[in-house]
Parts: C-alpha cells; sequence; structure tokens
C-alpha cells in the first residue's frame, strides 16, 4: 500500500481517493513526528520562542497547509520554512513539505531548501532563553532529519521515472507486438486469397476445357453428353466451394494449385530429411475430407512443423490427424520446449497468428500452449457429411 501512494499508476482506476488517502497519511505523520519533537525536545521549556500551546497551534496550520502540496510543493515548501525557527511541532510538516519537493524539483533547489531549513535550528537555539541542548545538537538533528527527507524524495523521484519509463516501453512492446500480428494476418490472408485465385483458376480452366469439347463437337453421345455434364457440375461445385472461402484476389502472375491433403506425406518427409524427428499418425477415412478443408490441414501441419523447428528444444514433432464427416477433423502437434512463454524472440508466434486465422475461415477453433514441457497445438475444423 504504502508503495501504490508513493509511485502512483497514472492509469490506475480511483486515483482520486489514492491521493486523499496519501495526504491523510502524510497529515497524520507530520503531526505526530512535530509532537513528538516537541515533547522530547525543551519546547515545553521556559524561554522557548512560542508557548507550548501557541507551538501545536502553529504546527497544526504548517500541516493543514499540507493540502496543497500536490499544487505547489515548492511554494509550500518556502512557505512552511521560517515556521521552523520558532515551532518545532512545525518542523514534522516541514519535513513532508521537503519530501513532496524532492520529488518533483531539481538537486540544486533542494539543496537551497534543505539548507535554509537546517540554518532555522541555528535561530531557533538563538531565539529560545534557556535552551536545554547545545547548538550543534538541534544542527545534527535537523540536518539528519532534511537529509532522510530529501534523500527519500529524491528516490522517489528516481523510482517513478523508472516505472514510468517501463510502462511506456511496455506499452510500446504491446503496440509493435499488435502491429506484428494485424500485419502477419494480413499476410495470411493473401496467402489464402492467393490459393483461392489460384484453385478457381483451375477449376474455372477444367469448366471451359470441358465445355469447349462440347461446343467443338457437333454431335456427342448420351453417355459423353452425361460424362461432360458432370464434370462441368463437379468443377462448378468445387468453384463455390472454393469462392466462399475467397477474402481477395490479389494481382500478378497465377500459381499452380496448392498442395493438399494428399501432400502431406511429402511433406512430413521433407521435415525428416532435414533432420528432424516426426511421429505422423492418419487416422482419417481413405477418401480423406474436401479439397478446401484437406488443404487447410496441410497449411496448419506445414506451420506447427515449421515452428517446432524454429522454436523448439529439440528437432522433434508429433502430429496426429483424426476426424470423420459428419464430425470434426483436429489436428493436434507436440513438441517439446523449455524456459518460459516470455523468453521467445520477437516475432515468435506470428505462425500462430496465422493458423488462426485459417482456423477461424474455415469456421473451426485452435488453442496451443504449453503443457508439462511441450508446445501443444490443437485445431478443430468442421467436416461436413
Amino acid at each position: 500500500m504504502l508503495l501504490a501512494l508513493l509511485v502512483p499508476d497514472p492509469g490506475a482506476r480511483g486515483a482520486a481517493v489514492r491521493d486523499r488517502v496519501a495526504d491523510t497519511v502524510a497529515i497524520a505523520f507530520a503531526l505526530v513526528y512535530g509532537l513528538g519533537m516537541m515533547l522530547l525536545g525543551d519546547a515545553t521549556r521556559p524561554g522557548a520562542p512560542l508557548p507550548w500551546i501557541a507551538d501545536v497551534v502553529v504546527g497544526v496550520a504548517c500541516a493543514a497547509a499540507l493540502t496543497l502540496r500536490r499544487r505547489r510543493p515548492l511554494a509550500v515548501t518556502a512557505a512552511l520554512l521560517p515556521f521552523g525557527a520558532v515551532s518545532v511541532t512545525a518542523t514534522g510538516p516541514i519535513m513532508v513539505a521537503l519530501f513532496t519537493a524532492a520529488i518533483r524539483s531539481r538537486p540544486p533547489v533542494l539543496a537551497l531548501l534543505g539548507t535554509a531549513n537546517v540554518a532555522t535550528a541555528g535561530v531557533y537555539f538563538t531565539l529560545h532563553g534557556d535552551p536545554a541542548f547545545d547548538v550543534w545538537v538541534d544542527v545534527v538533528v535537523r540536518g539528519v532529519v532534511t537529509v532522510a527527507a530529501l534523500g527519500w524524495g529524491l528516490f522517489v523521484q528516481a523510482y517513478r521515472r523508472l516505472t514510468t519509463s517501463l510502462r511506456e516501453h511496455a506499452a510500446r512492446l504491446e503496440a509493435e507486438q499488435r502491429l506484428r500480428e494485424d500485419r502477419a494476418r494480413l499476410t495470411e490472408r493473401a496467402r489464402i486469397a492467393r490459393e483461392m485465385h489460384d484453385v478457381l483458376a483451375h477449376r474455372m480452366s477444367l469448366i471451359s476445357l470441358h465445355a469447349g469439347a462440347l461446343e467443338v463437337r457437333g454431335t456427342v453421345s448420351p453417355e459423353e453428353l452425361t460424362l461432360a455434364a458432370g464434370a462441368i457440375r463437379g468443377s462448378a461445385h468445387e468453384a463455390l466451394e472454393e469462392l466462399r472461402a475467397v477474402v481477395g484476389v490479389p494481382s500478378g502472375r497465377p500459381e499452380p494449385p496448392q498442395p493438399g491433403l494428399a501432400g502431406m506425406d511429402a511433406l512430413v518427409d521433407s521435415a525428416r530429411d532435414a533432420g528432424m524427428a516426426v511421429d505422423y499418425t492418419n487416422e482419417l477415412p481413405p477418401d480423406g475430407p474436401p479439397e478446401v478443408l484437406g488443404r487447410t490441414v496441410y497449411r496448419i501441419v506445414q506451420e506447427g512443423l515449421t515452428n517446432a523447428r524454429k522454436h523448439g528444444t529439440g528437432p522433434a514433432a508429433t502430429v496426429r490427424l483424426a476426424g470423420a464427416a459428419g464430425h470434426a477433423l483436429r489436428v493436434t502437434i507436440i513438441n517439446p520446449i523449455t524456459g518460459t512463454p516470455s523468453a521467445r524472440p520477437p516475432g515468435a508466434g506470428l505462425g500462430l497468428v496465422g493458423i488462426g486465422e485459417r482456423v477461424a475461415l474455415a469456421g473451426g477453433r485452435v488453442s496451443h500452449g504449453p503443457a508439462g514441457g511441450f508446445f501443444h497445438l490443437d485445431a478443430e475444423l468442421p467436416w461436413p457429411s
């Protein structure tokens, strides 16, 4: 609680309540310290500059002035310093005022204020008709208290600057991470769009080929017409399925149709050839999922193996595919890791953003994270019957 009062968070809720509590604690501490010094010192002896009742009244009035210390720390401190020459109770509010000024002022100004406060000890000794202690005692006590108040205030000032800098740095890192994630999403969407464009072009070329064959041949048998119409219908249906997943059509030269589930063995073999131990299990039925779903699974496994190779502690991974038509198709990738997620290099995890984007477009769900020394990636995709 003391740390929260001394080093407040600018964005924290209840700042006004916190400030009122801090002011109450400061005023109470000032009064307790001032009254204690008055009772321990010679303020109650005959010959004191002020009767002890007047001393207490002055100290209470100085403590009340501390309510303005946040808005005018230097002015409040300069106004209270002269009272230290006649009132011992006022030394408590003066110490709190010096502490507040040290939090917000430069060292040269603080050195001047501290010197003036120590000098008032000599003035008080001169004005006292029957001092109980030598002047050096008053100077040493007030000097130690002054150095403690100013030193504590300067420490809090440095600590506030440090925490402010760390908060700004953390906010900047979060903004940069969000920017990287947004870029990764846009990149993944562009790649998905390019794949969709390529596949659509491939489908439409097949439709055009079959339609052209019917146009060139004047007469065809019913069997040939049925086969051609079926091929056109199938290609059109696949094209419509692909079109539902399109997020944009980038310009540029089209690429060949992208790999799908049929290329999974080749993908795993290429990872093994690169020195990675991959335990691959495919429990899908022989006919397999639709082409769009198969391509999504391929890209998930491809990115999962890439992440395991880049960020895992060993070149190993376990890949498992399971599911059936009418149920979900589940992709599970597990690889060993050590350390904590906070130790990841900058930019790590953007591949997972791309996986999340693909799974979201397919209407599925994805979860990932470390557990028991392994990193688990689970994606669940809908597989229509």
